[in-house]
């Protein structure tokens, strides 16, 4: 018995370091500002996107996945960091390099590849990763950014908030521009991974790309707007009286009126031209990932390579008189998710309820790794060995300190600082059309929902910066006079 203990030790020795020298390498995909207008994902019926839908077929789509903040900044710093908006008090914008000082649970975070970097991976990266690129460093190789926005005509096609003496910057445009593929940041950022995926790595790597399409301006070059017709343009759901049952304080968290809204499209008769741009840049992008979906497949990587594809979240096309992020409805918070696993199953689509804030424990769980006991998020490893397992964890994404709201597969609450809340149904109400707040049918429902909002949540950074909202801009005068 004790020469049997001795071998066995020896096969799980022998085992355990086969395994460090095969981890697994990490192709991470970031594309900004898309929401489900991707095909695997329903959300507009002419979307067009193969590669990846194809993506998602080869491996397992999370249909209900929901950003931790609905901008840019605080998602992707939600993320790279592993914290909740309210533990990091990193609720709104701000710099890359501010992330850790807003607080002390924020100083003690690992970002995502400098936890990988720790056990021997090799990290590279190209364009959008955090909100600046790689402003921070985290990347042992980082490719730069490559004038992230792209060429821009000399002057704008369609809109621009000062014609209309609206308050606020915004890069919003949409047309036809430049004349190539080849000319935009991200076909330069898919050239640059694809070429670092025909290298060859003497340890395993994680590699990152991402994308700036669909964010705006909303220029491609014209090839891309040819493949939606605007004749044949289907506009999203809209309600002209939607917004007569949301609170005051939910009308003000969700102001954007340096964007266009939808009254004005349909008066400029812009709406059409507006859901064409955006589809085009995510056909655009769509092929700029399978550019380097086919880097990996004709690379020696193919066999032992991770795919997790996102985005920092969703975005409204004239669904509640808006054309903008920022709010904390479904159309805002609601992003694609998709990981496909080596040896892993394929064709499985899961509609439990996941966070962006579940990538990194999630990679580090399939990678092998020691836990990150700092990560507030968790594994969604056991949904990717069965999609339809019980989970009945929510969704938290923050606007700001006290403006909270809650997803499950059903439902959303929204609660607002001044106490004042929305309620939907989701499955009899997906456009968020019906306030049910009040109503006692739901009242348990709400009261559950409720009984997930944090009791304690981090102070608002005092590194935060935002310019466009009247509310958070008074927020941030007070914050920064304490």
């Amino acid at each position: 018995m004790k020469h049997l203990k001795l071998f066995l030790g020896i096969l799980l020795s022998v085992s355990l370091n086969s395994f460090s020298q095969e981890k697994p390498n990490i192709l991470f995909i970031a594309i900004d500002d898309l929401n489900d207008w991707v095909g695997c994902m329903k959300g507009h019926p002419q979307a067009k996107t193969p590669n990846i839908d194809k993506l998602a077929a080869q491996g397992t789509l999370f249909t209900n996945a929901h950003c931790q903040a609905p901008i840019c900044g605080p998602s992707r710093a939600s993320v790279m960091s592993g914290l909740y908006p309210h533990n990091s008090g990193n609720y709104l914008q701000l710099d890359d390099t501010d992330i850790k000082k807003s607080n002390d649970i924020a100083q003690k975070a690992i970002f995502l590849p400098d936890y990988f970097e720790t056990y021997g991976y090799k990290t590279l990266a190209v364009g959008k990763i955090f909100h600046r690129g790689d402003q921070v460093g985290a990347f042992d190789e980082y490719g730069g950014s490559m004038g992230h926005t792209g060429p821009k005509p000399k002057t704008r096609f369609n809109y621009d908030p000062a014609w209309y003496n609206k308050n606020g910057t915004t890069q919003t445009d949409w047309g036809a521009y430049p004349e190539r593929d080849e000319m935009m940041p991200d076909h330069k950022y898919a050239t640059w991974i694809s070429e670092k995926l025909q290298m060859e790595h003497d340890r395993p790597f994680f590699m990152a790309v991402g994308f700036n399409r669909p964010h705006v301006p909303w220029y491609v070059p014209q090839k891309w707007f040819d493949k939606f017709p605007l004749d044949s343009i289907t506009l999203p759901p809209y309600l002209k009286t939607d917004m007569n049952d949301v609170p005051l304080m939910g009308q003000r968290v969700a102001d954007a009126s340096h964007m266009p809204t939808t009254e004005w499209m349909i008066k400029e008769n812009q709406w059409k031209k507006v859901v064409q741009a955006y589809m085009a840049c995510v056909s655009f992008v769509d092929h700029q990932v399978g550019r380097v979906l086919n880097a990996l497949e004709n690379s020696k990587y193919k066999g032992n390579t991770i795919i997790v594809l996102w985005s920092d979240h969703g975005y409204h096309l004239g669904e509640k008189n808006r054309v903008a992020k920022q709010a904390l409805w479904e159309r805002n918070t609601r992003t694609l998710l998709a990981f496909k696993v080596p040896g892993g199953n394929s064709g499985q689509i899961s509609h439990r309820t996941a966070q962006l804030l579940d990538i990194y424990p999630t990679l580090v769980d399939l990678a092998g790794l020691p836990d990150n006991t700092l990560n507030d998020g968790r594994s969604l490893k056991p949904l990717l060995i069965d999609p339809d397992k019980e989970w009945p964890y929510p969704a938290i994404t923050s606007y700001g300190r006290n403006n909270t709201a809650i997803s499950t597969e059903r439902y959303r609450l929204i609660m607002y600082e001044d106490g004042s809340s929305e309620f939907y149904d989701l499955k009899k109400d997906p456009n968020e059309w019906k306030n049910l707040q009040g109503k006692r049918r739901y009242k348990i429902d709400m009261e559950q929902l409720k009984s997930h909002i944090p009791n304690e949540r981090a102070a608002l950074s005092r590194y935060t910066k935002y310019k466009f909202n009247a509310y958070f801009r008074a927020l941030i005068s007070k914050n920064n006079k304490k």
